[in-house]
């Protein structure tokens, strides 16, 4: 190898490698350990844009293709393909649930979400929701898992509709998916 020069990553190079690996549904990026490649300027902002080098990437492909091979390890991300793994920002969470289907109804319904890439999910054991509350301001962000370690933010619509649908259930205010409750808020909060 010596003479070689190393290949500088690119969200091109990127594009391409998992174009190359030819994999029908989601790459199997749990499968690949490639060596670090060193960090590109890919960010993922709290309103689920994605941007290289400060400017929004528009080709909605390209935020799919490079959502498909986003892996999470030891609290950092990572753009993932056989051949290099280059490190990106995400300031929040890597997705926006940008929305969900109810099927059913009651403590047999099922919440099936959708991310602002297509990515679904439905709520459940496999698909916990988490909500977190900022100290300061006291208000809610809640989260579903979609894949492996990686969560969407559920954007504030779907989260006031899941408020609309939620029933009190030892001692929470929460919504059912999937045979498991998921509490929003404590019901004494409730005043």
């Amino acid at each position: 190898m010596s003479g070689q020069k190393p290949v500088t990553p690119s969200p091109d190079g990127l594009a391409a490698s998992v174009k190359a690996a030819k994999t029908r549904g989601l790459p199997p990026v749990h499968l690949w350990n490639p060596p670090f490649c060193g960090d590109l300027d890919i960010r993922v902002a709290k309103d689920g844009t994605w941007t290289y080098l400060g400017s929004p990437i528009r080709r909605f492909e390209l935020v799919k293709l490079f959502s498909s091979i986003l892996k999470k390890e030891n609290g950092k991300y990572y753009l993932v393909t056989p051949v290099e793994k280059v490190g990106i920002t995400v300031e929040d969470a890597p997705f926006i649930a940008e929305d969900f289907d109810q099927i059913g109804s009651g403590d047999g319904q099922v919440l099936r979400f959708t991310t602002s890439v297509g990515d679904q999910a439905e709520a459940g054991a496999d698909h916990p929701i988490r909500i977190e509350i900022d100290p300061d301001t006291a208000e809610p962000s809640p989260y579903i898992l979609i894949r492996s370690n990686l969560e969407a933010r559920i954007d504030r619509k779907s989260f006031y509709r899941m408020v609309d649908i939620a029933t009190h259930h030892e001692g929470w205010f929460g919504v059912w998916s999937g045979g498991q409750f998921f509490g929003l808020i404590p019901s004494d909060d409730l005043g």
